[in-house]
């Protein structure tokens, strides 16, 4: 596990550390259950937050380690992508190590603190189930979908009420817009599909893909560069609902393509190295023909 979740290669802070002299070493392994492990994890971020704990753990701010966040979720995925369990083992403990270390920082601010997050996603799990922990039933997964969109429902009909009146509601207002591009198109087109403002079939995202597809050529030939984004944008907004028809996480989609494109790359630059050249010194002719081969191999 990284030192508090530090990114690999941007760690020039780590060079000082040796200066600095802990008390009372910590275990590595706890002898106990998980939630004394747990509890382990909590104490031990909460002693390099402390006033004699790490200078760099101590300076970070909750805008600083958002990018750690991010990046840590990507290679839990990447771990999944390759099928690398023990990595993955590795890699929930970097991803559990932010939650910890947001919620300390809250802690010290008075805000709320682990407990109260635990609290909340345990409320929210059970509530979100009343076909488990309460008296409806489903049988189906589409019966399960129908039952946690009508909990959603209630909770943002909730939310709404404890809100200033005069603030003008949306199904859309709880997605947050600093998500990532692709995931918010992808949060916002499923809650509008809930009220019934979508396609009836994937024929039809195809066929609207067309038509997106043929206002972009029509501006990449004579439109602006904003109109050209636009229309781009458009194109890149109707696959995602594509994906979501066809039950494709687009993200995953979009992952593996770029491995493909990753390992048939390479094929190109090995086959050049063993003739003494690289890419740049190559024909897009023969690049396209060592594509075709990689390809079928």
């Amino acid at each position: 596990m990284r030192a508090a979740g530090l990114s690999r290669g941007t760690r020039p802070e780590l060079a000082g550390h040796a200066k600095f002299k802990y008390h009372a070493p910590f275990p590595t392994m706890i002898n106990g259950d998980t939630g004394e492990k747990f509890q382990a994890l909590v104490d031990l971020m909460a002693r390099l937050r402390a006033p004699d704990g790490c200078p760099w753990d101590r300076e970070q701010t909750f805008d600083s380690i958002k990018p750690y966040l991010l990046e840590e979720t990507y290679e839990v995925m990447d771990a999944i992508d390759t099928r690398d369990w023990p990595s993955l083992g590795s890699e929930l403990g970097d991803l559990l190590l932010q939650s910890v270390f947001f919620a300390q920082m809250a802690s010290e601010q008075g805000l709320f603190n682990i407990g109260d997050s635990i609290d909340a996603i345990n409320r929210k799990l059970v509530r979100r189930h009343p076909h488990v922990f309460g008296e409806q039933t489903a049988e189906t997964e589409a019966d399960v979908r129908k039952i946690w969109s009508e909990v959603k429902a209630q909770e943002r009909s909730e939310e709404k009420a404890r809100s200033d009146e005069n603030k003008p509601a949306s199904l859309l207002a709880s997605v947050p817009r600093s998500l990532p591009a692709l995931v918010e198109a992808q949060q916002i087109s499923s809650r509008a599909a809930q009220t019934g403002f979508d396609w009836d079939s994937p024929d039809q995202v195809v066929d609207k893909l067309h038509e997106e597809l043929a206002e972009f050529k029509e501006a990449a030939h004579s439109g602006t560069r904003e109109e050209i984004e636009g229309e781009l944008g458009d194109l890149l907004f109707v696959l995602v609902n594509l994906a979501r028809f066809v039950k494709v996480d687009p993200e995953q989609a979009l992952r593996k393509s770029n491995a493909k494109f990753r390992e048939r790359f390479g094929y190109i630059e090995r086959k050049l190295a063993e003739t003494g050249r690289a890419p740049r010194d190559s024909t897009i002719t023969e690049m396209e023909s060592l594509w075709q081969e990689a390809k079928k191999s």
